[in-house]
């Protein structure tokens, strides 16, 4: 009987797996597979992506904005926003990633983002939903994402989430506000609810038998849990505080289901969720084209600051 012969990369597949298995963490300069390596480069680019576009549902309202106080809450919340996309490139650049070209890839169509910011911001109240319900959604997948298997995404993840908490306690507070007004504000909520409730539970991605990168990252711990483990959780969390609200989610099948003890919810209509995810959905082209359109006007920033690090350089090396 022959002995099986032990390399330098089976020690360290053996060593990648024991950190993975006793809760450890992966550092960038750790070994590790080649697959872990670019499935967390999709992901980790593909959630800063959805930080960047995600700015500009948002973003049109700042010069509408009813109120000084709701301009400086929702700058702030979109200031935040930019800069979680900043520590996430960051955490991709530690995999050997370069911002420029994700970014490239972004606006040619090859790296995703979350379907949620394809939809339009029709009204002042769809601000509030968005920090309700969205970042409610964001809160309830990223919170486990600071236990990732990765150093970096982790830590990155633990910041993100304390702001995103104060994301959603702003959108309800607007919410709660306009529930108190009038009729017509009233029904603005409702109107926003309706409008922005499907889309959020799609946020999660597709059900669990559908989705092809669910169970290797669960098994390297990327993620800690399902698509469909993670939307029941948000079903489970919004019913109350839509009822403390009272606006109705538009789902005549949703009940509490005593057996399971989790809400029943209807079913979701994956065929839009295919089309907005393949570019096809109310607002892609028009995200697209803004962050083209900003990334090309910003050109000039980045050479004069490519030049000025240079010049800092040679000056220093002079010296």
């Amino acid at each position: 009987m022959t002995a099986t012969a032990v390399t330098p990369e089976t020690e360290l597949q053996r060593h990648f797996e024991d950190t993975i298995e006793h809760d450890r963490r992966i550092e960038p300069r750790d070994w590790m597979p080649e697959a872990y390596r670019k499935s967390l480069v999709r992901q980790i680019a593909q959630h800063a992506h959805s930080e960047i576009i995600g700015m500009q549902p948002e973003g049109k309202w700042l010069t509408r904005a009813p109120s000084l106080r709701r301009k400086a809450i929702l700058l702030a919340k979109v200031q935040d926003e930019a800069g979680h996309g900043m520590y996430l490139y960051s955490a991709a650049e530690t995999l050997g990633a370069d911002r420029a070209d994700l970014t490239q890839l972004l606006i040619d169509g090859k790296q995703k983002y979350s379907s949620i910011f394809n939809y339009p911001t029709l009204t002042f109240a769809d601000v509030g939903v968005i920090g309700w319900l969205v970042d409610g959604a964001a809160i309830v997948n990223q919170v486990p994402l600071c236990r990732s298997s990765f150093g970096p995404y982790a830590r990155a993840m633990v910041r993100i989430c304390k702001e995103e908490s104060f994301h959603q306690r702003q959108g309800y507070e607007l919410l709660a506000h306009l529930m108190g007004g009038t009729p017509a504000q009233r029904a603005m909520v409702q109107d926003a609810t309706n409008r922005w409730w499907w889309p959020s539970l799609m946020m999660f991605g597709p059900p669990d038998a559908d989705s092809p990168n669910t169970q290797q990252s669960m098994a390297w711990r990327i993620k800690r849990h399902t698509n469909d483990e993670l939307r029941q959780r948000f079903v489970d969390m919004s019913v109350p505080q839509a009822e403390a609200l009272g606006v109705t989610l538009p789902d005549p099948a949703l009940r509490w289901n005593s057996e399971r003890e989790h809400h029943d919810f209807g079913e979701i209509d994956w065929m839009e969720f295919k089309r907005v995810v393949s570019g096809q959905g109310p607002c892609n082209a028009e995200r697209i084209a803004h962050r083209k359109a900003a990334h090309d006007d910003g050109e000039w920033v980045r050479e004069a600051a490519v030049a000025y690090a240079a010049k800092q350089a040679a000056r220093g090396a002079a010296a």
